[in-house]
């Protein structure tokens, strides 16, 4: 954000070619914020939100810091202004120029007003909203010479609109704020979730610019095409208020396969706002890198008019083969290419014209949905029902990922470096998906209009983003109010986002489906909420996106049962016939028995969410935690911020947390040593860290099974982990802190999510162990697997090697046998033993090496040995590891506080942490650092600390 307000500075001072052409970046103000009464009044900045506003002015400490969450109310029960001074504007204002007044992002309910005239009062976090005001501006009221943006309490706002007679009542929530956020369209966790906290911030959150547009044409044109369409102000007497690009191929609708040898279709749309009619202009179309140029591309006239955009549409094919196609990175190259749109004003080439650079790939991405043939279920083996699972340039491929949430409480706060270190940690991990919720927000395109970049990001690293409009967990009041609000909204981040090729699919919202099918058999007017249902995510939703993409599907919903038809759209429901699968799952089991009992994971298509809880590390809590009592598992702040299951209410500490601390207990107890040493820091530490091993090995189970049914009837092709990234320092079910530490469910990710991976399937119920080498290559894969049996003190027991070929997307067995006497080295105890796989494959000309491990019985019973860990410090942050004493189960190694990165194996070159150390098998792992995020830059080797399960009993 510090770049794009620089670089705005920069343009409104040396860029104009035009006279008194200028865009000006409203940071560049000096703003103040008051509470309602005025006894708060102190400097401000935009973009921001009044609780950072309030904490750089030294009237709050840090939001996160310990209970702040709950002493900070008040911030919420007050009503917000931010005010800027225009003096030096209104100076400027010429009768020859339009003003225009800019907002991509205004958090949530506000009057604005500009010298005095009221503008608009908005309701609509997710919209951008552009005024001329360039008339008011002119003729200030009573000397008024300021910007104000008068935010109201969303909270109280919500309470109020709940509150009139004509309120429909529809299904409540849970959260810290209840009942409210149906009627507010802003992020619905700003009210409470069970993974993060309840701040209902308010701001000008996202960036805002002056835009001044001469009225007459200049005769020069810009050499060089603008970075960014917004740019262009800065050179013309024309505003590009929105820019759609979108690839797709001759042909493709959202609903078919496409022809993948047919032509690609590039469609720009425009929508430009003119303070000078332009009677012929053309639009021409370049792709520098393919030395590839269209003619002139006739579109509709411009009149001279800055109160409404115009908009124009032009299309240009290229043919196949041309162009390279996108990939995500774990299946190919992402290629990017840049595209150059140039707005001519007539149809001669040598007019003046205004020009910009947008970056995209070609990639068709299919969602698909047909029912499986009869053959398929006759020779493939496929249980029937219908398919669901994307395409990726006509192939089907395996979807590996996770969910993300808002990154920060305070959007305004959020930065591309601490975004893209979380976006690199996922594709670090293997995977190739993310799944953007529902109730969070829309993921911005740039900084220059969203604060930070998303999907931009994803596009350059080769990662899909599964968007969803901000719809989550509550049936939504259906009211012609909501409907012309949501509208704009949609349109609008549907035509930002047709231009990046990571893009996979719209969902109508999140996990909703359910809830409404739930109500309908439970509920008396329960036909009354489904209609309601479809009107909204059967009809009116995917109405609008269809009208603004051809590339990428719509579904209703983020779980779903599918469809009966795509053409018409109409959801399936309940309609089902016994014995078939249908849409995508999800599965949340906080029985920590149950674990580990595949008869409870979902056989599906596709799982898109599925989760178990932990806390995060010491370091952490190192940040939030201010007194030496806290730092204990069940301490009173500690238990504060842990929101599973969520209050229900402004309840404080949260009432209900003793069940999310209890089921994390639990888990612990069952499945490892249960920490306690006489060290009381280290026993908090043991058991953090002990929740995320349990974490790990729950989710990597999952993710081994969903791997597994790609081979089997349910052609299971997904698997989304819950969840990737932390809002704040608190118990989620993330696999990267809040600062950007790695869990050890990343790590365990690395490893799961690798191509070929071995995992042993252990049913105790009649003692069978099937260990499995799954692939999610395009061809078969061939390679060796070992099977080791080790005792705990290191001693190699007993040893097997098999030969194997993977077919594509499916397993092969590579041991298989039932009875413990059969499977166990002779004469040895479940308690004493391990199993210790590893698989050497060859794919595409690479070396990929993956491990597992299996225990034939919980490690809370299994006869640990002293390890007697032996660290060498190397150079550059390089550590080699040596069991001295027994086999250092989980074997973990911490980073100090102030640090982010992640540890490298220096053999496999992949991210490794929380292996088995073996004694005579030395691990060596450099620590890669990431130096934008990192508080310390030059850390010490003796600050990086080892420890294992061992620790958990033993200092």
């Amino acid at each position: 954000m510090a770049v794009a307000s620089a670089l705005f500075a920069v343009l409104a001072l040396a860029l104009p070619l035009v006279a008194q052409a200028e865009v000006l970046s409203l940071s560049n103000l000096e703003w103040t914020l008051k509470n309602q009464n005025g006894s708060i009044a102190i400097p401000a900045q935009v973009p921001s939100q009044a609780h950072l506003d309030l904490l750089r002015a030294g009237v709050i400490t840090e939001p996160l810091l310990g209970i702040n969450e709950f002493t900070q109310r008040w911030i919420v029960d007050d009503n917000w202004t931010y005010t800027a001074d225009l003096s030096s504007i209104l100076k400027k204002e010429s009768k020859s120029e339009k003003t225009l007044l800019v907002f991509y992002g205004l958090d949530t309910i506000a009057n604005i007003t500009v010298a005095g005239h009221p503008v608009a009062w908005v309701n609509n976090q997710f919209r951008q909203y552009v005024y001329d005001v360039s008339d008011l501006l002119a003729a200030p009221s009573s000397h008024d010479t300021n910007l104000t943006v008068a935010f109201e309490s969303a909270w109280l706002y919500g309470l109020n609109v709940t509150s009139r007679p004509d309120a429909e009542w529809v299904h409540g929530d849970i959260f810290e704020y209840p009942t409210v956020r149906q009627w507010t369209r802003k992020v619905q966790s700003d009210y409470g979730w069970d993974w993060g906290p309840a701040f209902v911030p308010t701001g000008i959150y996202k960036p805002g610019y002056l835009v001044t547009l001469p009225t007459v044409t200049s005769d020069q044109t810009s050499s060089e095409p603008a970075s960014h369409p917004l740019l262009v102000s800065s050179s013309s007497p024309v505003f590009i208020e929105e820019s759609s690009l979108e690839v797709s191929k001759v042909g493709q609708t959202p609903i078919e396969l496409p022809n993948e040898s047919a032509p690609w279709l590039l469609n720009v749309t425009l929508f430009v706002r003119s303070a000078v009619a332009i009677h012929s202009p053309s639009i021409v179309i370049s792709i520098p890198e393919l030395k590839i140029t269209s003619p002139a591309l006739h579109v509709s006239s411009v009149p001279a008019d800055t109160s409404a955009p115009t908009r124009l549409q032009a299309t240009f094919t290229i043919p196949e083969g041309v162009p390279r196609r996108w990939f995500p990175a774990n299946l190919g190259t992402p290629k990017l290419y840049n595209i150059t749109t140039s707005l001519h004003f007539s149809s001669d080439a040598h007019t003046p014209s205004v020009a910009f650079t947008t970056q995209t790939g070609f990639r068709t991405i299919t969602l698909v949905q047909a029912p499986y043939s009869e053959a398929d279920v006759r020779e493939r083996g496929i249980t029937p029902g219908d398919q669901w699972h994307f395409n990726v340039n006509g192939r089907a491929f395996f979807s590996s990922g996770t969910n993300i949430i808002p990154y920060d409480p305070f959007y305004a706060r959020t930065t591309s470096e601490q975004v893209r270190w979380v976006l690199e940690s996922a594709v670090l991990s293997g995977q190739n998906m993310l799944r953007v919720w529902g109730g969070g927000t829309y993921q911005p395109s740039d900084e220059l209009t969203g604060g930070y970049d998303f999907y931009s990001a994803c596009d350059e690293l080769g990662i899909f983003a599964w968007s969803e409009l901000i719809f989550s967990d509550a049936l939504y009041p259906i009211n012609s109010f909501l409907l012309e609000s949501i509208e704009p909204e949609i349109r609008q981040n549907v035509r930002r986002i047709n231009k990046h090729p990571s893009n996979v699919q719209w969902a109508g919202g999140n996990e909703i489906e359910g809830i409404v099918i739930g109500i309908n058999q439970t509920q008396a007017n329960g036909t009354h909420y489904l209609d309601e249902f479809q009107y909204l995510f059967g009809e009116f939703l995917h109405a609008i996106v269809s009208e603004e993409s051809s590339s990428v599907a719509y579904t209703d919903c983020s779980t779903t049962s599918g469809v009966l038809s795509l053409d018409p759209y109409v959801i399936r429901y309940n309609n089902k016939t016994s014995g078939f699968i249908y849409g995508n799952s999800e599965r949340y089991n906080y029985d920590a028995s149950q674990a580990f009992n595949y008869s409870t994971y979902p056989v599906s298509r596709f799982v898109n969410e599925f989760g178990f809880h932990s806390q995060p590390s010491f370091f952490s809590w190192e940040e939030v935690l201010e007194n030496p009592e806290d730092f204990s598992f069940n301490s009173t702040v500690v238990a504060s911020r842990d929101h599973h299951p969520p209050a229900g209410g402004l309840a404080f500490p949260n009432p209900n947390s003793n069940q999310g601390q209890a089921q994390m207990t639990a888990a612990v107890q069952a499945w490892l040593p249960t920490p306690g040493t006489s060290d009381s820091n280290q026993t908090f530490a043991q058991w953090c860290w002990s929740t995320q091993v349990f974490q790990a090995l729950n989710m990597v189970s999952e993710i081994a099974w969903y791997r597994r049914g790609a081979g089997l009837g349910e052609n299971n092709l997904g698997s989304l982990v819950w969840q990737l990234n932390d809002i704040w320092q608190g118990t989620s079910w993330s696999s990267v802190e809040y600062s950007g530490r790695w869990k050890a469910l990343h790590y365990a990710m690395t490893r799961a999510y690798s191509p070929v991976v071995v995992y042993p399937f252990w049913t105790p119920e009649n003692q069978t162990l099937e260990v499995l080498v799954s692939s999610d290559r395009w061809e078969a894969v061939k390679g060796e697997a070992q099977l080791t049996w080790y005792d705990w003190e290191g001693h190699e027991l007993q040893s097997s090697k098999k030969s194997f070929t993977v077919p594509t997307l499916n397993n092969s067995v590579v041991f298989n046998q039932s009875g413990l006497d059969k499977i166990l080295p002779k004469g040895k105890k479940v308690e004493d033993v391990f199993m210790f796989m590893n698989v050497t494959s060859n794919v595409e000309g690479k070396t990929v090496i993956s491990e597992s491990v299996f225990t034939p019985i919980s490690l809370a019973n299994a006869t640990l040995v002293d390890p007697e860990i032996h660290v060498t410090r190397g150079k550059d942050l390089t550590f080699t590891l040596s069991a001295k004493g027994g086999v250092g189960a989980w074997t973990w190694l911490d980073h100090p506080a102030g640090t982010v990165g992640y540890f490298l194996d220096t053999a496999k070159n992949i991210p490794a942490n929380g292996f088995y150390l073996i004694p005579g098998s030395d691990r060596t792992v450099r620590f890669i650092p990431n130096a934008e995020l990192s508080k310390v830059l030059s850390p010490s080797p003796d600050d990086f600390v080892v420890r294992s399960l061992w620790n958990n009993t033993h200092l």
